[in-house]
């Protein structure tokens, strides 16, 4: 590079459009402790544009007539939306709460802030993206489609383990698919990490989510993608993981440890990718609606040829939980719904190179797949 009339010029032999390496977002601004949820009006007055131009609260409804509903700092002509976390987020629902939110304020939002699991979390970032950004929530579903930049958006999980709350994604089901906008827009502007907002997650919630991390981190670490900046994260979420699920931690340090897991194992895939319980459960959800946790449980359980050992260490946990995973989910689908989950499945190409490589076909076949979701 050399400087002319103080400003830089490309040197010819440096490419400046399709550099080597991909240049990730993170989370700029993190707060973690017990109890600092109570910092949250503070942190956004500060990202007030008017009094006129509100915050959005999307808020799990299992908290609406709770406490923690009184403790947001909802001021002026803020507005809180309960979401129903029994189903996985759409991108109809994105669509019907950007027309919403357009429809009744006449100031573009201050931001989007998100309280509650991956569903809440990934239904934040996708209205946060199509605040600024035309057409239907479907039309992003994919790599790097999202031109224009969101609106500040902030994310508090209330239970840990799915790593949405510093991922570069948000997963959708869609009209044709089930797959995330995955973009340097998505990624939060701010993350409240509070390990008290955890507290009653009823155990099989929290071993399904804890269990998404866990599988996140095993499909990194033995993933094709494997580098030494996804390795370093993978290896301390997975360490946290057999912690909090093996060795009989407080309450409290479990909480906090959890909380930890869930982020490493989500940092632990943005210079990765996630593998084979990913594409398949993504088929259970687009035909059944089975949410995420459980699904990727449903379907690691039958993993030992890709995950030996893991999977081993995945039934200890279970047993050890008491966690009854439910049977014969897949037993009275017809042919055509196990091409529908095929499909889907395969269709999710970055995530089986990952777990197999480049001539990842040559080992899964449609008959391969249908073999294993006969199991569930």
């Amino acid at each position: 590079m050399e400087l002319k009339n103080n400003s830089v010029v490309a040197d010819d032999t440096l490419p400046m459009q399709k550099e080597r390496y991909r240049n990730f977002p993170m989370v700029p601004r993190v707060v973690f402790g017990k109890g600092c949820f109570d910092q949250l009006g503070s942190i956004l007055m500060v990202k007030r544009i008017n009094s006129e131009a509100p915050f959005i609260f999307l808020v799990d409804d299992v908290f609406e007539g709770q406490a923690l509903v009184e403790r947001i700092p909802a001021i002026c002509n803020d507005q809180i939306i309960f979401i129903s976390a029994d189903e996985e987020p759409k991108t109809n629902q994105v669509d019907a709460l950007v027309e919403k939110i357009k429809t009744d304020f006449r100031e573009a939002p201050s931001g989007i802030v998100g309280i509650g699991g991956g569903t809440v979390m990934d239904l934040s970032k996708a209205v946060a993206i199509m605040m600024n950004n035309e057409g239907s929530a479907a039309k992003y579903q994919g790599w790097d489609l999202v031109n224009k930049p969101s609106v500040y958006h902030v994310g508090i999980p209330t239970i840990s383990g799915t790593g949405a709350e510093v991922s570069r994604t948000t997963v959708l089901l869609g009209p044709e698919k089930k797959l995330g906008i995955n973009s340097d827009f998505t990624t939060f502007d701010q993350v409240v990490l509070d390990p008290d907002l955890t507290k009653g997650v009823s155990k099989d919630q929290w071993f399904y989510t804890g269990m998404d991390c866990f599988i996140h981190c095993v499909e990194s670490l033995n993933g094709t993608y494997l580098n030494a900046f996804s390795q370093s994260y993978g290896e301390k979420a997975f360490q946290l993981c057999k912690e909090v699920f093996l060795d009989g931690l407080s309450e409290d340090d479990a909480r906090d440890k959890l909380m930890m897991a869930s982020w490493h194992g989500g940092m632990s895939i943005a210079y990765s990718q996630v593998g084979v319980a990913h594409a398949m459960s993504y088929g259970l959800s687009y035909l059944l609606g089975v949410k995420h946790g459980i699904g990727n449980c449903l379907v690691f359980q039958h993993l030992e040829e890709f995950y030996p050992e893991d999977v081993i260490l995945f039934r200890i946990m279970q047993e050890k939980h008491g966690i009854h995973l439910p049977k014969g989910v897949c037993a009275n689908l017809s042919d055509d719904e196990f091409d529908t989950m095929i499909t889907v499945a395969m269709g999710m190409e970055p995530l089986w190179e990952n777990a197999l490589g480049k001539e990842w076909r040559k080992t899964i076949t449609p008959a391969k797949l249908k073999s294993i979701y006969e199991k569930i």
